[in-house]
């Protein structure tokens, strides 16, 4: 009791409990949502929506944003719009400077409508527009929240075929931010009644990896390989190069003057990104259409054409997709060679991983499945059928299996890094094969690394 006093008298709870008592800090629930919204466009915002904690489209994520915020009810959705010429011109640099600062400025508004909530008595936080993420975490979920599907449940777009959201009135030249909440809000934003995706397939003609299909398959990998270059895998990569070079000259070999300054300068002034070009060349929205509308052939020259004829390096993995895709489409652009950076730590990470890294255009003449049983470490079985470029992973076995692999965790992903140590796994037992070992090297060749 004489502790309980003692807190009583304590300076700071006389004055907030005084306080509380002169004026409720906290607005009465739920929050109007004209006057919310309202709030957040004065921040700096281009356009707003809300998204209740509880709505089937952000389910998978729940999980995480109540970790963020213990008792989240509400996300507050927001675009800020970026500058499309900056974004389209085939000087990198150019393109980067826009994310770099409209990154910065989507960070700064969801951090003022945080400060202003807060200063009212509602917890909020707003995760990082991108950068920085829970690294700890990698390769696997490293991000807060998931932006665009909080943003295509508050009706601020849809998905494009490039996996970019298309907000109806500025396209795809916006960037995402999200506020978590724990307040109730008047009224929720619903999705948008149609895509403002034209299907034209420009970003389809642009990329240069081939990472996105007319048929709307999208090869996770090859975009990640290439357009994230400077970021997370990539640069473990680089970084493996300067360890593994035996003196100056032969890292030369392996990198050269002009790759050196552009890690330097992501280093510096902030990762960027090597394409991007399927943003750059989206001629959907509202703001954006009217030229294509007019001219599509004056937008192909002007907008189009400067990227796809830009003789440039593209990063690919020996044997994958990309690297067939540029040789193919793009005579005029070199490849290099460089090793996959997704990399599975664990037998979870590598069943969720299978699906980002494989390569259908390596799978066109297969037909085969195959049961995993790992032991050790992580005990999991899994099947995985190839069939008609397509890839299917399940838990558990299924079926009759043409090869039957059982393996030792930590073998197994140490095999996946050094495929020439699978002779010495072998001899040892701690990968048993029970088929026709030309079934491994074939499903090898789907996830190239």
């Amino acid at each position: 009791m004489a502790k309980q006093n003692k807190l009583d008298d304590h300076p700071t709870v006389v004055q907030v409990r005084r306080r509380r008592d002169r004026d409720a800090a906290r607005p009465a629930e739920p929050l109007d949502a004209s006057w919310l919204r309202e709030l957040c466009l004065e921040a700096g915002a281009d356009d707003v929506g809300f998204v209740e904690i509880d709505r089937p489209e952000i389910a998978d994520q729940r999980a995480d944003l109540g970790a963020a915020l213990p008792g989240v009810r509400t996300l507050i959705s927001f675009v800020v719009r970026m500058n499309r010429e900056n974004i389209r011109t085939p000087a990198r640099s150019v393109a980067n400077l826009e994310f770099h600062h409209s990154g910065d400025h989507t960070n700064e508004v969801g951090r003022r409508v945080v400060g202003k909530l807060e200063a009212m008595g509602v917890r909020a936080v707003n995760p990082a527009m991108g950068f920085p993420m829970e690294m700890d975490k990698f390769p696997r979920k490293t991000w807060v929240v998931g932006h665009k599907p909080v943003a295509v449940a508050a009706g601020l777009g849809k998905m494009g075929i490039h996996r970019n959201v298309i907000h109806p009135k500025f396209g795809n030249f916006i960037l995402l931010g999200t506020v978590l909440i724990d307040a109730e809000i008047s009224d929720q934003s619903r999705p948008l009644e149609f895509n403002p995706c034209l299907e034209c397939k420009l970003c389809v003609t642009a990329c240069p990896t081939g990472a996105i299909a007319s048929d709307g398959h999208f090869n996770f990998s090859a975009c990640y390989t290439h357009n994230y270059r400077e970021f997370m895998g990539g640069f473990g990569d680089w970084a493996e190069q300067v360890a593994e070079s035996r003196d100056a000259d032969d890292y030369r070999s392996r990198v050269s003057d002009s790759e050196s300054a552009s890690m330097w300068q992501s280093l510096s002034f902030g990762a960027n990104y090597k394409a991007a070009y399927c943003m750059s060349v989206c001629p959907a929205g509202e703001d954006v259409i009217g030229p294509w509308l007019d001219d599509r052939k004056a937008h192909l020259t002007q907008v189009v054409r400067p990227l796809r004829d830009k003789e440039e390096t593209v990063y690919v993995v020996p044997g994958s997709d990309a690297e067939q895709h540029v040789a193919a489409r793009f005579p005029h652009k070199h490849t290099k060679h460089v090793a996959m950076s997704l990399r599975a730590n664990s037998i979870d990470a590598l069943v969720e991983g299978l699906p980002l890294i494989f390569q259908r255009e390596q799978a066109k003449d297969m037909s085969a499945t195959y049961h995993f049983t790992f032991t050790g470490d992580e005990s999991r079985q899994i099947t995985v059928t190839i069939r008609d470029r397509e890839l299917d992973v399940a838990d558990g076995h299924h079926g009759e299996p043409d090869l039957r692999i059982t393996a030792d965790t930590r073998t197994w992903l140490r095999f996946l890094s050094k495929p020439s140590m699978l002779a010495w796994a072998l001899v040892r037992r701690q990968i048993k094969l029970h088929g026709s070992p030309r079934l491994l090297r074939d499903f090898g060749r789907c996830f190239p690394s």
